[in-house]
């Protein structure tokens, strides 16, 4: 069985996990620790950002220039 939960550490050195039931009494319990929940978090707030920035939306704007004519040609 795997159990997965994020916890907020509000950087703290040490964070303490209420065992779920049925691992208690096992001898033996991986525990892996992964910030991709953070980096995830923040690429988000980049790509909302990004959204207002105006050297983002003139490259947009561009790229839409570019191939808006192609939209129009037909096989």
């Amino acid at each position: 069985m795997i159990v997965k939960q994020i916890y907020k550490t509000e950087n703290k050195s040490q964070l303490m996990i209420d065992i779920p039931e049925r691992f208690r009494g096992k001898k033996r319990i991986l525990v892996v620790l992964d910030d991709s929940v953070d980096a995830t978090s923040e690429k988000m707030l980049m790509m909302q950002k990004a959204g207002n920035d105006p050297m983002f939306q003139a490259d947009i704007d561009s790229v839409s220039a570019d191939f808006g004519a192609i939209d129009f040609e037909t096989v």
